[in-house]
């Protein structure tokens, strides 16, 4: 929303703030027009607490939406929380000012009705309040890639009181609640920034060197288009063991969407470089023993499986 267009919200809670003001400094005025009343006074300053907390939430939301220091936009939760909040103030401000000292009790006599409403709708308050967390906390905000454990992965498109919306890679809308949301783990692939590392595992085997493994893996990732050239991609070694060694093939991405297509296209360069190289994939080695058989490890490809024999 433009600064014009927050402007335009800001006329009419301005104008009635500045009238219900000029009426409660000017009493007389008031008098003069509709005659005394104590309700009708009561009701004019009642007018001016919620035209404050009116403008100031409109003040609040322009704020929000001109911070420069915060470049993803706030949840709309937020605003809403806040809203609530001063129109909440000025309610009690009001039933205080028309009960008096009647107000304590009016709201302690209704504290069995409100206990019986609240067990009544409790997962929707666990919903809400919830929500209200994930607000104030933010861990993710409207357009981030997010991989909540267990429920979804995707892009969080709505942020709501009770639910949030998310649409995942393959198009699907899913509305979860945000007590469900709240109890997992959380993964955000756009924050702080929406690039990020990823990696895949690659085993092969002893007898290609560690230094010429590491040259072939990064020489077929310079043809790679998806991923990202700064930073450059590296190749680590994980595990050196019987199987083979296990190497770590590091890269930068620019979007979570493209997790998929970068992880294919890796996969791709990587398979056809080591194939050009005639390297292969370590095979499993089976240790036969048995009787009148010599101990020593012969490949499954060219043996039967001999079933081991006590000696």
């Amino acid at each position: 929303m433009t600064v014009k267009q927050h402007a335009r919200r800001l006329v009419w809670p301005t104008v009635l703030l500045l009238l219900s003001l000029a009426l409660v400094l000017f009493p007389s005025s008031l008098t003069n027009l509709f005659g005394y009343s104590e309700t009708l006074s009561l009701s004019v300053t009642a007018l001016t607490y919620f035209a404050s907390a009116w403008i100031v939430s409109r003040v609040l939301a322009l704020a929000f939406d001109q911070t420069a220091a915060r470049r993803r936009p706030y949840p709309r939760l937020l605003r809403d929380l806040i809203a609530a909040l001063l129109f909440l103030i000025a309610f009690a401000a009001t039933v205080s000012l028309f009960m008096g000292q009647g107000a304590v009790g009016a709201l302690a006599g209704s504290g069995l009705i409100l206990a019986m409403l609240g067990f009544a709708i409790r997962n929707v308050v666990a919903d809400t309040l919830s929500g209200i967390a994930l607000g104030v906390e933010g861990p993710f905000r409207i357009g981030d890639w997010v991989d909540i454990d267990g429920l979804a992965r995707g892009r969080v498109i709505e942020i709501g009181w009770r639910t949030t919306r998310v649409l995942t890679r393959d198009a699907t809308y899913l509305i979860l609640p945000n007590s469900q949301i709240a109890r997992q783990r959380i993964t955000n692939y756009s924050a702080p920034k929406p690039q990020y590392r990823a990696q895949v595992s690659i085993t092969l085997d002893h007898t290609l060197p560690i230094t010429q493994a590491r040259e072939v893996m990064l020489n077929a990732l310079k043809g790679a288009k998806l991923i990202q050239s700064d930073p450059a991609p590296d190749v680590r070694v994980l595990a050196y063991e019987e199987a083979g060694i296990t190497y770590a093939l590091r890269y930068w991405l620019s979007r979570f969407d493209r997790d998929i297509d970068c992880r294919d296209e890796v996969y791709s360069l990587v398979d056809d470089a080591l194939r050009r190289s005639g390297s292969v994939a370590p095979r499993r080695r089976i240790e036969l023993v048995g009787a009148g058989l010599p101990a020593g490890p012969v490949s499954d490809a060219s043996s039967p499986l001999v079933p081991v024999q006590s000696l």
